[in-house]
């Protein structure tokens, strides 16, 4: 009997540099029944020659100023004609040919609403976020005892679920986190497969994290239950910054890379205080205007 045919959907914005091998990784699975529809948010480095000649069923372009990511992950479900549908970012490359099935084996459970596979960092991954990628998906990774985790850059979802009430497109970061929080609430499971592997990791400047953290938690009051001075006390940030540096130092004790810790002290500082002004700003906005 053939295998259930499945959607694969594909985000890429100048990331050429990994679809020369994330493409190949696609096309060398051994789950063989996949079609392919890629979205494009301007790329200029020959990413787009590269997704053509994979010929997907759609393969939609827009400019960098109209990508919003949950109204991209809505319309690529809309048009996916099949119940199972995996995401994939462009930069994160399958490490060997069983990367779809286990995500796709998954989804046929009708209660597994999400599915999530492991990410590994790639070779030049600096300490603090390698480390990051360790207590997400490592072998004892912290993320199975938080209340909640989920990751999209590899990952799948049922069409069925996602039919009742889709990505919220006023999100511009943790619409994933959210979505699949909603999941859980609704009685589905989200499951992780750590089977499923990618390489997949960023090197984010200071700039960059305090960008990056300021948007999580702006999102994160969206959904917060507890009272909001929880979230951003003084002394949740000192004490919290503290901890991090302390887990850093650890691994990168164990890791042979101390002479990375001040930067990773740094990149930290920047995580807490964004998470901090970013969870007022977003509590303002979501909660105090409602």
């Amino acid at each position: 009997m053939s295998e259930p045919l499945v959607t694969v959907i594909m985000r890429s914005f100048n990331e050429g540099w990994a679809l020369r091998d994330t493409l190949p990784a696609l096309r060398a699975q051994d789950y063989a029944s996949w079609e392919l529809i890629a979205f494009d948010s301007g790329s200029n480095d020959g990413s787009v020659d590269l997704i053509r000649a994979a010929r997907p069923r759609h393969f939609i372009q827009l400019l960098p100023h109209e990508y919003n990511p949950s109204r991209v992950m809505n319309q690529g479900m809309e048009l996916a004609r099949t119940e199972t549908a995996i995401f994939l970012n462009a930069d994160a490359t399958p490490q060997g040919p069983n990367w779809l099935r286990p995500l796709a084996t998954a989804l046929r459970a009708p209660l597994n609403a999400a599915v999530f596979g492991r990410q590994v960092p790639r070779p030049g991954c600096q300490a603090v976020f390698a480390h990051d990628y360790d207590r997400c998906f490592g072998p004892q990774r912290e993320s199975a005892h938080w209340p909640h985790f989920f990751s999209m850059v590899s990952s799948g979802l049922r069409k069925d679920a996602w039919s009742r009430r889709g990505f919220l497109e006023s999100m511009q970061y943790s619409e994933d986190d959210e979505y699949t929080r909603w999941c859980r609430a609704e009685g589905y499971r989200v499951v992780y497969c750590p089977e499923s592997v990618v390489m997949h990791s960023h090197n984010y400047s200071p700039r960059q994290a305090y960008k990056r953290s300021f948007g999580e938690a702006w999102a994160l009051a969206a959904v917060w239950d507890r009272e909001p001075s929880e979230a951003t006390r003084p002394g949740r940030l000192v004490l919290g910054w503290l901890n991090d540096v302390r887990r850093d130092f650890r691994y990168c004790r164990r890791t042979g890379r101390l002479r990375e810790l001040p930067h990773a002290v740094r990149i930290r500082w920047e995580q807490r205080s964004a998470h901090r002004a970013g969870f007022k700003a977003g509590w303002a906005m979501h909660r105090m205007t409602a």
